[in-house]
């Protein structure tokens, strides 16, 4: 779909389509027409608009559609899709707009940590990246949500063998600055760095109404990070099997999380 079709549908079809609000696609086709006037011109020019070109980048991520399908339906080459689609998100992931903070907010008190896994398809090294919990091949993102401020703070990824206390303690440092860390049961073995983690029970020490009642209280404290998973899945490269190299799969994962962060 052109984008000057698409302007003619409601807002929320216009979200479902291409997984941002009209008002933050206009701040994106900004910033791709900044980077775009800095550039030095050379050769022809391309076939599509900025606004078309930002339109195909983000139906690859919303909807994960082949390049060779998106070659179609743009009325493109293939190398021409992997080239628009790589130009306009390195300008989204140079701009400080839809970036993540770099240094802590002073409003952040309290951070929810959690990891999601992503399907891959079946990479040369299977073993580094086969999930027990999943049953296949994936890679984890770990996300660290601001509880006062409403923002993700952190995104890392890692191989989905690996635990995700192991994830964590890699990047422990992130978690230092603020007052109170909320975690699940994977975290247990990082209770002792000031993680409050559910309670669990073992076979000689059932847990009592207390311990139930402060997991309960736990449970719903995490429950946003749940929430914020959900929108980072909605751009379907993020739930589908990931088909591309994983170099920049956390760049796509660090840009999406800005784009969620701007639409609040």
């Amino acid at each position: 779909m052109k984008y000057e079709n698409l302007i003619q549908r409601s807002d929320r079809e216009f979200k479902r389509l291409t997984g941002v609000t009209p008002v933050l696609f206009h701040e994106m086709l900004q910033v791709t027409t900044e980077a775009e006037s800095r550039k030095v011109k050379s050769g022809r020019p391309h076939t599509l608009g900025l606004a078309d070109q930002l339109l195909l980048t983000l139906s690859y991520l919303r909807h994960y559609h082949t390049q060779l399908e998106l070659a179609a339906i743009y009325g493109l080459s293939e190398s021409n899709v992997c080239r628009t689609i790589r130009k306009t998100e390195d300008a989204l992931i140079r701009c400080k707009r839809f970036s993540l903070p770099k240094h802590k907010n002073p409003g952040d008190q309290t951070v929810i940590i959690d990891v999601t896994e992503i399907p891959i398809e079946c990479p040369k090294k299977q073993r580094q990246y086969y999930s027990g919990k999943k049953k296949r091949h994936t890679v984890k993102i770990q996300v660290i949500y601001g509880r006062e401020t409403e923002k993700i703070i952190s995104i890392r990824t890692g191989m989905g063998a690996q635990h995700d206390m192991r994830l964590a303690r890699r990047h422990l440092t992130e978690l230092y600055p603020y007052k109170i860390v909320i975690a699940d049961k994977g975290y247990q073995g990082l209770a002792k760095t000031g993680l409050q983690t559910p309670k669990k029970k073992s076979k000689h020490h059932p847990l009592n109404k207390q311990d139930k009642e402060a997991n309960r209280r736990l449970g719903k404290l995490r429950t946003v990070i749940e929430h914020i998973n959900r929108k980072l899945k909605i751009f379907k490269i993020l739930s589908l099997p990931y088909r591309n190299r994983r170099k920049r799969f956390g760049l796509r994962a660090n840009l999406i999380a800005g784009l969620v962060n701007a639409m609040g």
